[in-house]
This record gives C-alpha cells, structure tokens and sequence, in this order.
C-alpha cells in the first residue's frame, strides 16, 4: 500500500472512528426506503443460501442484520472499532471483524458474494480500479457482488460531523464509469438501478446500485 493510500485509509478510519455512536444514533430510527430494501432482496435472491457473503465497509452492521434476515450467511469488516463495536453490541448473533477493503484478509476465490453499501465512496477514483481487482480476487467464480453509492459528479465533503474535528469527502459517481470499471476489473454487470433522490429520508443526490457477477473460467458468457 502507497503512502497516499495509507493516508486515505487513516483518514477514513479516524472520520468514522469519531462520529461512530452519533452516527449509530442519527440513523438508528430510520425510515428504510422501500426501493432499496427490493435491491437487497434481489440480490439476496441471485445469490442463493449456502455461501458466505462479506458485507465490505459495515459499519454499525445494519445492512449486515438485513443481509442475514434475508437468509445469507454473511459477515461484516469495517475499518473503524468504533462502528464495529456498535455493530457487535447491537447483533450479537453475527460476525464483524475490522480490515481494509484495499487490502482483505480472505483468501482467493471463497465469497460467494460481496457487498460494498455506500462504502466505495471513500475511495478515491484512481484507486477503484484496484480496489475492484481486490473484490474480484476475494469472489468464487460466478460471485455476485453489490455496490451502493450516490450517483454524480461532485464530492460532498462533511466538515465537522456533530461537532467533532474531522472532514471527509464523500465522493459520487457516474453509474456508466463505475460499470465500465467493474468491466475492466473482469465482472459481468447484471442490474444497474438508479433512483431519484429521497427528500424525506434527507438525500440529496439521486442513488445508484449495480450488481455484477464474476465470470466463469471457459464460459462464453455468463448472466
């Protein structure tokens, strides 16, 4: 890993680190918008029940508890204790451990399936390429994976969260490049579904999710 990248990743972890129980706090009556529960139920469906799956980026672990109701043997990996702590106290029936997206601790090609909900958008563009070979590495052959994340061109950048001293950027993409990266670093894309913003729920940019799968070795194609 780069200096560069070491800076990022300790930036990340230190952002989160500090806002991890209001942030826990903030969301913890939220409002599910129901499109984006049928993606995950979609997606829980492709993948079927018998592999583990990794929920990348975790968290306090809510979208980790969701995976499961839905039937999948999944754990959740954060960068942050603080947020990994939260989501251990809050479901004690499932796995959490902290690493790097960058660099995971799994062995080649043994998930059946990933999940990265809104946590690539930490990562800089000219390091997607890399961290889309590293889930591609992690995959069974066929594995789906996942990706959430605001949809557009300019970063939002949080100064300050609840009042502590930290800044991060929260960067948006245009779905037609991460799918064309997702392509490069050897998925098949499956669904891309982008929806509108939901005022309500305090969003501000509309929401992208595409699934992708692995390809098959000796498999003209695979859907």
């Amino acid at each position: 890993m780069t200096a560069a990248e070491a800076d990022f990743v300790s930036s990340t972890r230190r952002f989160y680190d500090a806002i991890a129980e209001d942030y826990a706090e903030m969301f913890a009556g939220e409002r599910a918008e129901p499109r984006d529960g049928a993606v995950l139920a979609g997606f829980a469906e492709l993948v079927g029940r018998g592999g583990q799956v990794a929920d990348l980026g975790c968290g306090p672990g809510r979208t980790t508890a969701h995976l499961a109701s839905l039937g999948l043997d999944v754990f959740g990996l954060d960068l942050s204790e603080s947020m990994l702590a939260i989501a251990r106290r809050e479901n004690p029936g499932l796995r959490f451990r902290q690493g790097s997206m960058l660099d995971l601790d799994i062995p080649d090609g043994t998930l059946a399936a990933a999940v990265s909900w809104y946590s690539s958008i930490h990562t800089p563009v000219d390091r997607l390429p890399f961290l889309f070979a590293e889930f591609h590495r992690v995959l069974i052959p066929g594995g789906y994976l996942l990706l959430a994340f605001q949809a557009g061109d300019q970063p939002l950048t949080l100064d300050r969260p609840f009042g502590h001293p930290v800044t991060l950027d929260f960067e948006r993409r245009r779905p037609e490049l991460v799918a064309e990266l997702l392509e490069a670093a050897g998925f098949r894309l499956r669904s891309r579904t982008v929806r509108e913003a939901e005022e309500g729920l305090g969003e501000s940019a509309a929401q992208a999710f595409l699934i992708a799968r692995k390809g098959v070795a000796g498999a003209a194609a695979v859907l």
